[in-house]
């Protein structure tokens, strides 16, 4: 187990380090971390191989579903270290900390891919929401590295908890908690921070309902294992401005 994914639970007036995936409520821990434990789901290929986490190309979008079938999420690896023990807070002033990317190099990440502002998220048709290679220059970055929605040009810095450095969105990006086995393989294990995923699901049941026959399925929990694509496969066109 890779002991980045590890967070403190406060347990009789001591610090005690607990993996991820055995937490099974809300966590508002008296250190700051705000956590939501769902189904442990391990993260595989098209062929449904375990998703290794060295085998991840640097820089690149991948995209999965999780914790919900109808919930995007984007997976990258950095290509260097995210930041450690990052304090944030939620639109309300709930105080979390982010303790840092996990893998070899602390450097692999994975958001909900649901900007904070308005809600938009990749589909199949079209991606307004990416991460964008560091050197490559955008409306809403003249340096690149960050995760981008080009709906409104929120921005928000993968290496610091995914909080937000310029436009109208109001609080950090929700983080998904990874967890690495001793055989390299990637699982997720919940959700860090605070999310938009009630308004989300209310917003998009037209959506839903054409992606997947009836809007309800796209809240079901996602199960056991989920398949993870490159994002360039998945949708028609990536759009950064």
């Amino acid at each position: 187990m890779d002991r980045r994914g590890f967070l403190k639970v406060i347990s009789g007036g001591a610090a005690v380090a607990i993996a991820p995936s055995l937490i099974t409520e809300t966590l508002f821990a008296e250190d700051g971390r705000l956590y939501k434990a769902y189904n442990k789901v391990a993260l595989v290929d098209s062929e449904g191989k375990p998703l290794k986490a060295s085998a991840l190309q640097k820089e690149t979008n991948y995209i999965f579903a999780y914790p919900f079938a109808g919930t995007p999420v984007l997976l990258v690896d950095l290509g260097e270290a995210t930041q450690k023990d990052v304090k944030l807070k939620d639109e309300k002033g709930q105080e979390y900390i982010f303790k840092g990317g996990v893998g070899k190099n602390g450097s692999i990440v994975a958001v909900s891919a649901i900007c904070q502002h308005n809600l938009t998220h990749p589909n199949k048709e079209e991606s307004f929401f990416s991460y964008v290679k560091k050197g490559q220059k955008c409306t809403a970055s003249k340096t690149g590295g960050v995760f981008v929605c080009s709906s409104h040009m929120s921005v928000y810095d993968p290496k610091a908890g995914s909080k937000v450095i310029a436009g109208p969105a109001p609080q950090p990006l929700a983080n998904i908690i990874l967890e690495i086995d001793k055989d390299d393989n990637l699982y997720a294990a919940g959700v860090l921070g605070s999310d938009k995923f009630h308004d989300y699901f209310k917003a998009f049941k037209r959506e839903f309902k054409k992606s997947f026959g009836q809007w309800r399925k796209a809240k079901e929990e996602v199960k056991d294992r989920t398949e993870v694509s490159l994002l360039k496969d998945y949708t028609k066109d990536i759009i950064v401005y």
